[in-house]
């Protein structure tokens, strides 16, 4: 089976938003998969993404799930518009403990304003994959700026 690839285009545009995000560059996280209406980020594990029982925090754990799913929502954008999150909600259904976790986004339902989006959170230890949060996001279109 072959999997559908991101246009370079849309890749491209994925990548330049994703370097102007602030606080993703604080965390370290990482884009690691880009297809039509799915995005994957990586986060590894250090100090300063956990909490006192070193397992990872859970704002970095929404964080993370929160730009996953924004970005598999603006994978199916037209050019100039941009995306906003309205509202998500996320279950924490087990303690994040790994090497790193892995958020995927994943789109529901694309609008023409309004997208829906999955969202699950991976601890990823020794190879193995342990889904620790998952939630659903609903994110805006908007015009992006004049060129």
């Amino acid at each position: 089976m072959q999997r559908e690839q991101a246009s370079p285009e849309v890749e491209a545009r994925i990548r330049r938003s994703f370097e102007g995000q602030g606080l993703m560059a604080h965390l370290s996280a990482r884009i690691t998969h880009i297809v039509p209406g799915r995005v994957h980020f990586e986060l590894s594990g250090r100090p300063e993404v956990t909490q006192q029982h070193n397992y990872f925090h859970a704002g970095a754990t929404s964080a993370v799930a929160d730009s996953a799913g924004g970005y598999a929502a603006f994978t199916l954008f037209p050019e100039n518009t941009e995306v906003l999150t309205v509202e998500y909600k996320i279950n924490l259904l087990a303690p994040a403990v790994g090497d790193c976790i892995e958020a995927v986004g994943t789109v529901l339902k694309s609008g023409r304003t309004l997208t829906v989006c999955h969202l699950e959170v991976f601890a990823v230890h020794g190879g193995r994959r342990k889904l620790v949060a998952n939630g659903q996001q609903t994110l805006i279109r908007v015009k992006g700026p004049e060129q």
